[in-house]
C-alpha cells in the first residue's frame, strides 16, 4: 500500500473526503461529451487529455501558486529610470505557455488549426476554454483579448499583416522586447477611463495624427488589463471623432512607448492577472478603421470577449459544483452519506440544472458564431443571444458557487481549495465587457432597430422547445411589449430569454427530463431567491447522478 493510499484511508476514517483531483473534467462531464460528440476523434482525444490535465495535482498547484504569488509592479529601476514592467510568478508563465500551445489565443483565426473541424472552430475552442477555466481563469484574460483583437485588427489590413503572424504563433514569449522581435505576442485592452467607465463615448484620451495611419496619443486608462501585453487596443478622440488604435508597449528600438503604469488594481479576484492604471503621452498607435469609427471597430472584438465570459462562468460553475458533489458523496452526516440527505440532494440537483443550461447555452452560442456567416438564423441568434448568454451565465455564477461552497461547509471556506478561487473569480465575468445593465440595454438596442431578429430566434426556440414552445414564446413576446413601454423592464426580457434558450438547447440535445425540470422550475415557477426548491415531481437523485456521474 502506498503512502497516498494510507493517507486516503486515514482521512476516510475521519470522515474527510478526498480532494476533487485526478478526475477527468471532460470524461466525467456527460453534457460536454455530448456537445462535442460530433467532433473528430483526434480533437475529442485532445479534450480528454486536457480534462485529465486540468484536475491533476500538478496543474492545480500551478493555479494555486499563480494566484498566491500576485503580480508585482516595478515602476522604476535602481538609477531612478522608468521601467514600467510587471513581474509574474513562474506558475503564471507555465499556465500561459500551455494554454497558448493549444491555441486558446488564436485557433479560430489560424487556417492551420484543427483542419479536420474547420466549420466548428469556435466550438472546438469553446470546449478547450471551458475546461481550462476549471483550472485557472486569470490567465485566460490576455488569451481572450488576444484572440478577440484580430477582429479589430482586420479593420486595418496593413497592421493585421504585420501583427497576425505573431498572434497566431503558439510559442509563448514573455521576454521584454519589441513585438516584432518576439516569437509570439499577446494583446491587451485599454478602454475604461475614470470619468466614463462603460460609457466609452465619454473618453477624453486624445489622438493627434502624425502620418497616414499613425497617431500620437495622450491621456489615461483607469483599467488596462494584462499590462505586459505587447500591444493594447485603445480608444481615443481624434478630430473626426472616436478612433480605435493598436498601441505597442515598446517601440521598435526597444524604448518605452510613453505608457507609465501608475499602480496595479487590488482586485477581489482574478488575482493571477494584473490590471493597472496607466497614464500616457507621446504614445504612438496605429489607427484601426476610420478615424471616427472606433466604437464600430471594437464591436466584433467585444462580442467575442462576451462569449468567453459566458464560457468561463459556465466552466467555473461546473468545477465548483463537481467539487461539492464529490465532497457530499464522501462525507457522512447523521448516519447517512450527505449526498443522500433529501434536502441536500435537491440543492445539488437544483444547481445542476442551472449549470447544465448555462453550459448548453454557451456552447449553442459558440456554434452560432461558427455558422453565422452563411446562415441568417444563426446570425440572428449570435446577435440577439450574445448579450443574453453573457448576462445570465455570468450573473448566476457567484450565487451558485457560494451555494456549492456551503454544501462543502467550513472546508469550502478556506483558501486551499479551488472553490475559493472560483468564488473570488466569478464576479469579474459579469462586470468585464459590460455589466448586467449594459447587456440588457444592448438587447433593447437590437429590439429598437426591429423585431425581425427576435422573431427569427423565437422560431428556432419554439421548434426546439416542442410542446412548451408556443406558450413560452407568448411569454417572451409579452416581455418585449413591456420593454417597449418601460426600459426598466429590460432585465425581465433578458432573463426569460436566457431561460427559454437554455431549455431549448437541452431539449435539442435530447436531455428531456433535465430540460423539463429546468423549464418548469424556472419559467413556470414562482420567485426563487435560493437553491433547493425542487419538489418531489422531479427526481433529484437522477439529475445529480446523470450530470455528475459517480466515479467508477
Amino acid at each position: 500500500m502506498t503512502s497516498a493510499n494510507r493517507t486516503d484511508d486515514k482521512l476516510a476514517e475521519l470522515n474527510q473526503p478526498s480532494l476533487w483531483s485526478g478526475i477527468n473534467a471532460y470524461r466525467s462531464d456527460p453534457l460536454i461529451v455530448d456537445l462535442t460528440a460530433a467532433l473528430p476523434r483526434g480533437i475529442r482525444e485532445d479534450l480528454e487529455n486536457m480534462g485529465r490535465y486540468v484536475t491533476s495535482p500538478e496543474a492545480q498547484e500551478l493555479a494555486r501558486m499563480a494566484n498566491q504569488g500576485a503580480p508585482q509592479l516595478r515602476t522604476h529601476g535602481p538609477r531612478g529610470e522608468r521601467l514600467d514592467v510587471v513581474e509574474f510568478h513562474p506558475a503564471w508563465h507555465a499556465l500561459m505557455r500551455r494554454s497558448m500551445s493549444v491555441g486558446l489565443h488564436s485557433s479560430v483565426w489560424d487556417p492551420q488549426a484543427d483542419t479536420e473541424a474547420k466549420d466548428a472552430g469556435h466550438k472546438v475552442r469553446a470546449a478547450r476554454f471551458y475546461l481550462t477555466a476549471q483550472l485557472e481563469s486569470g490567465h485566460l484574460c490576455p488569451l481572450t483579448m488576444t484572440s478577440a483583437s484580430v477582429a479589430a485588427l482586420s479593420a486595418s489590413p496593413a497592421v493585421q499583416k504585420d501583427w497576425a503572424p505573431k498572434i497566431l504563433s503558439r510559442k509563448y514569449d514573455s521576454s521584454n522586447r519589441p513585438a516584432m522581435q518576439k516569437s509570439a505576442v499577446t494583446i491587451g485592452m485599454g478602454m475604461t477611463e475614470k470619468q466614463g467607465g462603460t460609457d466609452v463615448r465619454a473618453n477624453r484620451s486624445a489622438a493627434e495624427k502624425v502620418s497616414e495611419g499613425i497617431y500620437r496619443l495622450s491621456g489615461h486608462k483607469w483599467f488596462m488589463s494584462a499590462p505586459m501585453s505587447d500591444a493594447f487596443i485603445m480608444l481615443a478622440q481624434t478630430k473626426e471623432g472616436m478612433g480605435c488604435f493598436l498601441v505597442p508597449r515598446l517601440l521598435e528600438d526597444g524604448s518605452a512607448n510613453g505608457l507609465q503604469f501608475q499602480r496595479l488594481k487590488d482586485k477581489v479576484g482574478n488575482r493571477s492577472n494584473a490590471s493597472c492604471e496607466v497614464e500616457f503621452s507621446d504614445t504612438f498607435g496605429f489607427l484601426l478603421g476610420g478615424s471616427d469609427a472606433g466604437i464600430r471597430t471594437i464591436l466584433d472584438m467585444v462580442t467575442l470577449t462576451r462569449l468567453d465570459c459566458a464560457l468561463a462562468s459556465s466552466g467555473i460553475m461546473r468545477a465548483s459544483l463537481a467539487e461539492a458533489v464529490h465532497h457530499t458523496r464522501g462525507r457522512s452526516v447523521f448516519g447517512r452519506m450527505l449526498v443522500s440527505q433529501p434536502i441536500m440532494t435537491r440543492v445539488l440537483a437544483d444547481m445542476a440544472l442551472d449549470v447544465a443550461a448555462a453550459t448548453a447555452l454557451s456552447f449553442r452560442l459558440a456554434d452560432a458564431f461558427d455558422k453565422a456567416r452563411g446562415n441568417a438564423e444563426e446570425a440572428a441568434y449570435a446577435r440577439v443571444m450574445t448579450p443574453v448568454a453573457k448576462y445570465w451565465c455570468c450573473k448566476i455564477a457567484p450565487a451558485l458557487i457560494y451555494e456549492a461552497m456551503e454544501c462543502i461547509g467550513g472546508n469550502g471556506y478556506i483558501e486551499e481549495r479551488p472553490i475559493a478561487r472560483h468564488y473570488r473569480e466569478a464576479p469579474v465575468n459579469a462586470i468585464w465587457e459590460g455589466s448586467g445593465n449594459v447587456m440588457a440595454l444592448d438587447v433593447l438596442r437590437v429590439l429598437n432597430r426591429g423585431k425581425d431578429l427576435f422573431e427569427t430566434v423565437f422560431a428556432g426556440l419554439a421548434r426546439d422547445l416542442g410542446p412548451a414552445g408556443k406558450k413560452t414564446i407568448d411569454v417572451l413576446r409579452a416581455a418585449i411589449a413591456l420593454c417597449e413601454q418601460d426600459e426598466g423592464a429590460a432585465r425581465l426580457l433578458v432573463e426569460q430569454l436566457a431561460l427559454a434558450a437554455g431549455a431549448a438547447e437541452l431539449y435539442r440535445l435530447g436531455a428531456g427530463r433535465i430540460a423539463d425540470a429546468f423549464i418548469e422550475t424556472r419559467l413556470a415557477g414562482g420567485w426563487r431567491s435560493t437553491y433547493g426548491m425542487l419538489d418531489s415531481r422531479f427526481d433529484a437523485s437522477y439529475i445529480v447522478d446523470l450530470l455528475y456521474p459517480p466515479a467508477a
